[in-house]
């Protein structure tokens, strides 16, 4: 049995939560390992439509773990918020079914008050972060002087820690002309959550390795997507942490050797939320149509997603990056009804053709999409849960992208609802 890591190919929003749900449903332990509130995951289960932030999608399955590992950067207050918001519709949430390890980052108020303000004085420079401090609690980690889940179990060296921790951000508000944080405040704050948390506080690496041992499968699951990687995405528009699939073993406390089928996610076109390069981005009637047959806006955030055709060069870099063993291909029936259908095959940039997307920021505005067009069809794909049920031009599409990404397809989603897709590998067994 292959543990499984789920991994978005494009710059996020690719149907993520329908696949981990329908994974997760076989699996036994579902980790979530980094990223923060900023990326949701939208799932519908038995015509009940869930949305979820911080909770692995396998807390909505009765029997399922849910572990949120040491790679995430944690909210208390959105955590909590959120575990009361899913149990209203009727899931039990407890310490018997969610963990959360002690080396997760805790995202505080002065970090989403940081963010913001950053944000707003970057004017037209913005990068289009979500603003709920994510960015600023990652760096205070790389800089060791943020608060983790397990310091709130030490509340009487709690404030040498505050301590060390304002010493920077209170210079920097100053030099913002903005009003610093009060010590007193914050301490009383993190006092009052911290038995809210401390049932949940746990050694996760030790329960995901005893959970390994028994044979148990583990469903490792990501947020946002390849693109938006601290390394490997479009530099600077980008999260603050790492997306891709060797994340999953630092950001749960697990080896290399414990991810045995990288799935990555891609939609069968592509879309962007925020600032930053968009090859493929069709700003007119083709973007609004994609962006409305798809219901493209953010599951957080609410807001409206730039849509494109598909890129096969982002795509199949994205691939090379991760270890990709097979793709999810997502919302095949968005494209139904559309006669030409565009695929990015290169990059134009100064009379080159380049086979992937350059690092550099500026070439990386500059380049311009080699299109291929293919035929598209007229029939519906929507709901189809076999190869049959589709159109034989629907099946050429796909069998190109797995030609120019150069990986197979393994599952096929043709609707938002979870049994209408079709397998063709199974990430756990294959």
């Amino acid at each position: 049995m292959a543990n499984v890591v789920v991994i978005g190919a494009q710059w996020g929003d690719e149907g993520k939560g329908k696949i981990v749900d329908w994974l997760s449903e076989r699996a036994d332990v579902v980790v979530r390992f980094q990223g923060g509130h900023n990326a949701g995951h939208t799932l519908v289960i038995d015509g009940v439509t869930y949305k979820l932030s911080l909770l692995p999608s396998g807390i909505v399955r009765p029997g399922k773990l849910s572990v949120i590992g040491n790679g995430v950067a944690l909210d208390p207050w959105a955590l909590l918020m959120e575990i009361e918001t899913v149990r209203s519709e009727g899931v039990k949430i407890n310490p018997t079914n969610l963990r959360i390890s002690e080396g997760t980052v805790l995202i505080l108020p002065l970090h989403r008050n940081l963010d913001l303000a950053r944000e707003k004085a970057a004017g037209q420079g913005k990068i289009g972060t979500t603003g709920r401090g994510i960015g600023p609690a990652y760096e205070d980690k790389i800089a060791r002087r943020a608060i983790r889940l397990g310091d709130l179990s030490e509340l009487d060296v709690l404030e040498d820690k505050i301590d060390r921790l304002l010493f920077h951000h209170n210079a920097l508000l100053r030099g913002m002309d903005m009003e610093e944080v009060n010590k007193i405040k914050l301490l009383d704050e993190l006092r009052e959550v911290a038995p809210k948390l401390e049932p949940y506080t746990e050694t996760t690496w030790q329960i995901l390795d005893q959970a390994r041992s028994h044979g148990q499968r583990i469903l490792f699951e990501g947020a946002q997507g390849t693109m938006l990687d601290i390394d490997h995405g479009t530099y600077p528009y980008v999260t603050s942490s790492n997306t891709v699939a060797a994340q999953a073993a630092i950001g749960s406390g697990q080896g290399p050797k414990a991810i045995g089928f990288v799935l990555g996610i891609t939609k069968a076109y592509t879309t962007r939320v925020g600032g930053g390069p968009f090859p493929t981005e069709q700003d007119n009637r083709v973007g609004q149509l994609l962006g409305d047959r798809g219901q493209e806006f953010g599951t957080v955030t609410g807001r409206a997603r730039r849509c494109g055709w598909f890129d096969a060069v982002m795509v199949r870099q994205a691939i090379k990056v991760n270890g990709i063993d097979g793709i999810a291909l997502t919302k095949l029936d968005v494209l139904d009804g559309m006669e030409k259908l565009k695929v990015c095959v290169g990059y134009k940039l100064s009379n080159k053709v380049l086979s992937h997307l350059p690092a550099s920021t500026i070439k990386q505005e500059r380049v311009e999409p080699v299109y291929e067009t293919l035929e598209g069809w007229s029939d519906s794909t929507q709901g189809a849960r076999s190869w049959a049920d589709l159109p034989a031009t629907a099946v050429k599409y796909v069998r190109r992208i797995e030609e120019l990404i150069e990986a197979p397809v393994a599952l096929l989603s043709t609707s938002p609802e979870r049994d209408d897709t079709i397998l063709v590998h199974d990430p756990f067994t294959d």
